[in-house]
């Protein structure tokens, strides 16, 4: 299949005339790769995956970005952190006349960095899986269909059997280089909380409840749901609230960022399947919830969703916040409307 166009790209390529770092995270697999090899055909590219890349620019990063002082694609930039050090200089020296772009799929480690080396001269964006919108002209899946294959671009570009996909992304990913990179010991106990998560889409987050489930401590939970959010494997949608309004609850509310791999989690293999599935409206409410995150993504927009519930469980499933303004959406998957 050809290259599927990214709604992002208006956005990236904007940004880069205006910056001259652009950084682009996001889930592994989103297509991040792909599109900025597609936007900038003229910059060298490095994979800072590949283990002969990433010694020389750990152990001589003057001679590794001398060679590219007018710019590059520097893929997983994770995986060197202290190169965004080296960079500045080059940066400030050049800033006009060069353009590198840095991709990296764990937010956390990567804004840290950025934040100490290239603040404000980096513009930074989030990709995540495609949108409906991306890919209405190559499926023609109905809604229980596309909550089962999920928004990954492998998927679609390779017509791939989704729970398949989705079971080589949990095990390679998930299980092996989560679990190396952040030292987790007890892989079933953190397989355990995954699947415990997945099954809790669309409720608030009680580490409490789920580290007695688990059979862990309060403080892993926080720490797993950390790791899952840095690695955007989930999403922690929170309360909107004002200080001086106290019954509402501030605990956020988990919803995962590829409603695909939520349904691989909860062991669905046929979209028949879903359309009997008790969660069916907590994975739709996720896939609405999702498509509206991407659109402000894709716009270079923080999401600014937020969920509204007080003391007396009057709820409101999205609240969108646009200056002072406040914007409630109600997610139903039923065919019938009922005001």
């Amino acid at each position: 299949m050809s290259y599927i166009k990214r709604d992002i790209e208006t956005e990236v390529l904007s940004a880069s005339k205006q910056y001259p770092v652009i950084t682009i995270t996001g889930p592994r697999q989103s297509g991040k790769t792909t599109m900025v090899k597609k936007l900038f055909k003229n910059l060298p590219y490095f994979s800072l995956e590949n283990p002969d890349i990433r010694s020389l620019a750990i152990n001589d990063p003057r001679a590794f970005l001398g060679q590219n002082k007018y710019g590059a694609i520097l893929d997983e930039i994770q995986h060197v952190p202290h190169l965004l050090s080296y960079l500045q200089q080059i940066v400030d020296e050049n800033k006009h006349s060069i353009n590198y772009i840095l991709t990296g799929s764990n937010q956390f480690s990567i804004l840290n960095k950025l934040t100490q080396s290239l603040a404000g001269r980096t513009a930074i964006l989030k990709l995540l899986p495609l949108t409906l919108n991306e890919i209405r002209h190559i499926t023609k899946n109905n809604t229980d269909e596309l909550i089962l294959h999920g928004f990954y671009p492998a998927v679609y570009s390779d017509n791939l059997n989704p729970t398949k996909a989705y079971r080589n992304y949990y095990e390679t990913y998930l299980e092996r280089d989560l679990r190396q990179i952040f030292q987790i010991k007890n892989l079933s106990l953190f397989q355990k909380f995954i699947h415990i998560c997945a099954g809790r889409i669309g409720n608030i987050f009680n580490a409490s409840s789920i580290a007695t489930e688990v059979g862990v401590s309060v403080t892993t939970i926080k720490s797993w749901m950390s790791i899952l959010e840095a690695s955007f494997i989930v999403l922690l949608l929170q309360p909107y609230y004002e200080n001086i309004n106290k019954r509402l609850i501030k605990s956020p509310k988990i919803y995962f960022y590829d409603v695909g791999l939520a349904a691989y989690l909860l062991g669905i293999e046929d979209a028949r399947q879903i359309s009997r599935d008790p969660l069916r409206g907590a994975l739709f409410e996720n896939l609405v919830l999702m498509e509206l995150v991407k659109y402000r993504f894709n716009t270079g927009f923080d999401h600014n969703l937020f969920f509204y519930r007080d003391s007396h469980q009057n709820e409101v499933d999205v609240v969108f916040k646009k200056a002072r303004q406040l914007y409630p959406v109600e997610i139903k998957s039923a065919q019938t409307f009922h005001p």
